[in-house]
């Protein structure tokens, strides 16, 4: 072996070595965690979750990394409402693993868990619950209704697969045309006669308001004229008279003959 060569050996040995210790251990990104399985040993570790980081293990060892963080998928759902009509649901599911349980869920189902287990799940329990349903009612009012119960029952049938449901959104939902243009004029037609009743009311209310306003000025015009009599008039003008009379404009006063007469006053600048 020449010199050449054995000063060039320690640099070989060291990227193998390199390359070796690159080999002996998994890196787990954050938001992750790792699953053990031995090759040569018992197969799954049970009870370790692994943590973020870069975990060492040999070569013929295997770490299985699963996201922990919370995850969406759309699922465009095709399904049967309480009448027959066929109805396309979009809705959305957030999701993720249990993590004290990754260990179990490898054992179980994998990593593939969502395909699996999950999306059939959902697909069946949508279609089970929307068969309650009438489209009129999943377009306009119970939508909400809908996916909480969805969210409930697929809570229900995952929590023995390892997997945590943490919302369903209904986002659209598309109904045959017909049965749509039904629902938009039922709508609009509800609208109107919402419009009407209260048009109807408005004018009743009005109605109760002038009638009040017209007894109001009947009566005070009854109690008006209930005081108003020959005695009340005849003093009053016996008041003007005399106000007449004091006024330095006057110069003569004649008093009728009648008793129902009232002063003629003659004379002034």
């Amino acid at each position: 072996m020449s010199t050449r060569s054995l000063k060039s050996l320690p640099l070989f040995l060291l990227a193998l070595g390199a390359l070796g210790m690159v080999g002996c251990g998994t890196q787990i990104p954050s938001g992750h965690r790792g699953v053990f399985f031995s090759t040569f040993g018992d197969g799954t570790e049970f009870g370790k979750i692994y943590d973020e980081g870069f975990n060492w293990h040999f070569p013929w060892n295997k770490m299985i990394v699963y996201k922990t963080q919370t995850q969406e998928r759309r699922e465009d759902l095709a399904v049967l409402s309480s009448d027959g009509a066929t109805m396309r649901l979009e809705v959305s599911i957030l999701y993720r693993p249990v993590i004290d349980k990754l260990d179990s869920l490898q054992v179980t189902i994998g990593p593939g868990y969502y395909d699996v287990a999950l999306a059939p799940t959902l697909r069946a329990v949508a279609r089970s619950i929307a068969g309650r349903y009438k489209p009129e009612e999943i377009y306009s009012t119970k939508r909400e209704e809908l996916q909480n119960e969805i969210m409930q029952n697929l809570t229900k049938e995952m929590a023995d697969k390892f997997t945590n449901v943490q919302n369903i959104l209904v986002r659209d939902v598309q109904i045959p045309q017909k049965i749509s243009e039904a629902i938009n004029f039922k709508l609009a037609a509800d609208q109107e006669a919402q419009k009407m009743r209260f048009t109807i009311e408005k004018e009743k209310l009005e109605a109760e308001r002038k009638r009040i306003e017209a007894k109001g000025i009947a009566d005070f015009q009854k109690i008006v004229a209930a005081g108003i009599t020959p005695s009340y008039l005849k003093w009053k003008g016996i008041e003007a008279t005399q106000e007449i009379a004091e006024s330095p404009n006057t110069k003569v006063v004649i008093i009728g003959n009648s008793s129902g007469d009232l002063p003629i006053i003659l004379g002034g600048n």
